[in-house]
């Protein structure tokens, strides 16, 4: 619902909000200009700037303060009204007051693009699709990071996403505020905010009518600053019953043009003080400072504007599309989806194309389809990811409530699978929910709960396995996910270890290529910059196969070079093919951003624990940390005397105080252990630096990263903490394999 919210106003009112945008941008720059072209009241005071005016210009007939500071003097020259511009800090008169035709445009376009009420109307409602859009984007992109905390994380994502993320963090507030004050403004033009009216003052009844004073002598006039003026008009020349008019920041009455005195004040009424200041805050009269930055703001929304509607388009066109599934109560099988981007439709649509092809008949539907029975399923498999922070994805946001008027049939079994990224502190939680309801509803287990991590096909392919044998026959889960561009990579050197303890890896360092993707395709998504840091992943795709693997990287592009550490696994298809490369020979490979998996700044310390190959992106944190950061580095082999990797980088860190500590654990060697026992070993060390602030980074294999966190909790008890506490605080992160 919120996503249909943030995409319907932005796609219907397009257009009138990028028009207004734009005029915005030209308006706001007329308050900084008034301010860099006019001069500093000086302290002379309303008395004094009157008489100066009037003696130089004896026809004038008011005197006009702008929020800006400009003032201008209105005197009747015989031919009808003249207006000029008068110097505040001396009350001289600078030369005739032209108001700018440019300005004069843009306001009556940004107002009522010209058409009058109409108009204005349209104005009022590009107004609140403004604050539509900026407030159900804030909820979505806090939403989609995880929670209000993590609203200032890196964002993910193609080159459009990230634009449109960072654009809107920048320019979100000033939307707002732009949006509100506008609509505001626009629903007091139709009359429809009562009390903003200027307070009404009656004319006196007691005015002296004798022989008028000097201006200079006002009594009133004498103590009223230049700064609380807004405007003044003169009596009529001639007549002695007539009176001053005088408009301050605070309120308006008369005062007697005779005895000087004032004859009545009214002051502003709340609805009119705050009237004031949302005008004041819409046009940046008056603080031009603010003007600049709404102006600022306003410049983003043309890009936002593109780079939604692209994003939307994308996804419609990325959706795909299922091609033979039956009717709901045909169906023997059951497919349910629940999709934030996509990508798990194109899973269900591999599952559904090998369950047709094994003679089912299958229905498949999002989430929020959910019928209230399907009375010839005998299973329902849920396929969903999970979004930001635990909650439902958008294909599934109604799903459960749903569920409560579903009926199962006696014997109906179900399975679910999620699908998340383990670098998240809620990964698949929103699966697991939906696994533990179905359990509840009364239907029956066909497999246990299983997950996907970083949407692996090889994952995806093991579960078909378990799926066909619960099912009774074969059932192959060839998914081939849709890949961004490859690009060429050139081996420059490797370096090998442990082979002499049967767990050979290798190092590898890439060239990176001199050509780069181009801005069109990095804005639909089509390729990826080869941009990356440590921690990031790179996906290899090997020769004659289409599914990638994904290594951790070592480097950053700043290294002018692409590492990474590989350990060969027998019958490990894209392993056996890197161990093989010799220098000069290229892979096909893209780069997948990973921002989840990065060290905190600051002062705090960072420990990191990692195990064999594990170790490569541990190793790219240390080697960048060039601002000495406290990092104690963990580190588990088989024997230091072949497989102790990146050794020489990490001693040279030592010394120069990139790495703060440096604790190894060796299996093959007497008295072998784990890195994981190393950790239990230190743990009055983990707390302190844990008491102090410390993140705990993690990266090797499931079985390591599960001993690593026994340990952990272990190491936290004594402190209240737990890994779950720290994975909350993002300060415990995986990247396990």
């Amino acid at each position: 619902m919120l996503r249909r919210l943030h995409s319907l106003p932005g796609l219907i009112a397009g257009l009138i909000v990028a028009f207004m945008a734009v005029s915005g941008v030209v308006l706001s720059l007329q308050p900084v200009l008034d301010h860099a072209t006019s001069a500093q009241a000086g302290s002379m005071s309303v008395a004094a700037l009157a008489q100066t005016v009037s003696d130089a210009l004896p026809g004038v007939t008011r005197i006009a303060h702008a929020a800006s500071g400009a003032i201008t003097a209105y005197y009747d020259a015989g031919a009808g009204e003249v207006a000029a511009s008068i110097d505040p800090a001396t009350g001289k008169v600078l030369g005739a007051a032209t108001p700018s035709p440019v300005f004069a445009f843009f306001t009556e376009l940004h107002r009522s693009l010209f058409l009058d009420m109409n108009g204005r109307l349209a104005s009022g409602l590009g107004a609140l699709a403004i604050v539509v859009l900026a407030a159900s984007g804030l909820f979505l992109l806090a939403n989609r990071l995880g929670g209000w905390r993590k609203l200032f994380t890196t964002a993910k994502g193609t080159l459009s996403q990230r634009l449109h993320v960072e654009l809107a963090r920048l320019a979100v507030v000033g939307l707002l505020v732009s949006g509100f004050t506008g609509l505001v403004m626009s629903l007091n033009s139709f009359g429809l905010l009562p009390g903003t009216d200027a307070p009404l003052v009656a004319f006196p009844t007691s005015v002296d009518g004798g022989t008028p004073a000097p201006v200079a002598a006002l009594t009133a006039l004498q103590g009223l600053s230049l700064t609380e003026l807004r405007e003044i008009n003169f009596p009529y020349a001639g007549d002695a019953s007539d009176v001053f008019t005088v408009i301050t920041a605070s309120g308006q009455g008369y005062i007697d043009q005779a005895t000087g005195a004032w004859l009545s004040f009214v002051p502003n009424g709340l609805g009119q003080t705050i009237y004031e200041t949302i005008y004041m805050l819409h046009t940046g009269q008056g603080l031009w400072w603010f003007g600049a930055l709404l102006g600022l703001a306003s410049l983003s929304v043309p890009v936002l504007a593109a780079t939604g509607t692209l994003i939307w388009w994308l996804r419609r066109r990325n959706q795909p599309r299922l091609v033979g599934t039956v009717a709901a109560r045909q169906a023997d099988t059951v497919i349910l989806v629940g999709s934030e981007g996509n990508s798990t439709w194109g899973f269900a649509a591999t599952l559904q194309a090998a369950l047709t092809a094994a003679g089912h008949k299958v229905h498949a539907a999002p989430m929020n389809g959910l019928a209230t029975s399907y009375p010839a399923a005998r299973q329902i498999l849920v396929l969903t990811a999970t979004y930001g922070d635990g909650t439902a994805p958008a294909s599934a946001k109604a799903f459960l409530s749903r569920l409560a008027q579903f009926a199962p049939l006696p014997g109906q079994r179900f399975a679910v699978l999620g699908f998340g990224d383990r670098s998240f502190a809620h990964f698949c939680r929103f699966a697991e929910d939906t696994d533990q309801a179905l359990r509840l509803k009364g239907l029956e287990p066909l497999l246990a709960y299983d997950s996907i991590d970083r949407q692996s096909a090889q994952s995806f392919a093991q579960w078909g396995n378990g799926l066909g044998a619960a099912l009774g026959h074969e059932l192959a889960l060839a998914h081939v996910p849709v890949l961004p561009a490859t690009r060429e990579l050139t081996l420059l050197e490797r370096t090998d270890f442990g082979t002499e303890v049967q767990a050979p890896t290798a190092v590898l360092r890439f060239a990176l290529p001199t050509d780069k993707a181009s801005l069109l395709d990095r804005l639909l998504g089509r390729g990826q910059a080869l941009r990356f840091e440590p921690g990031d992943l790179v996906g290899i795709v090997p020769p004659g196969d289409s599914v990638p693997r994904y290594y951790s990287l070592a480097s950053s592009s700043r290294d002018d070079v692409l590492e990474i550490c590989v350990r060969k696994v027998a019958g490990g298809v894209c392993s056996e093919f890197l161990h093989g490369l010799e220098p000069g020979q290229a892979v096909s490979a893209f780069i997948k951003r990973n921002p989840d998996f990065r060290p905190q700044s600051g002062k705090a310390p960072v420990i990191l624990i990692g195990a064999g190959a594990g170790i490569g992106p541990l190793a790219g944190f240390v080697q960048a940390n060039r601002r000495h950061q406290p990092y104690y580095l963990y580190f588990g082999g088989r024997d230091p005397a072949s497989d102790f990797l990146y050794a020489p980088l990490l001693r040279a860190a030592l010394v120069d105080h990139r790495l703060a500590g440096l604790a190894t654990a060796f299996s093959r060697v007497v008295g072998g252990r784990y890195v994981q026992d190393r950790v239990r070993e230190d743990a009055e060390g983990i707390r302190k630096l844990v008491a102090n602030g410390a993140q705990i980074m993690v990266c090797g294999g499931q079985q390591m990263a599960q001993g690593v966190r026994e340990s952990i909790e272990f190491c936290l008890a004594p402190l209240g903490e737990s890994v779950s506490s720290l994975r909350a605080k993002g300060r415990y992160l995986e990247d396990v394999y």
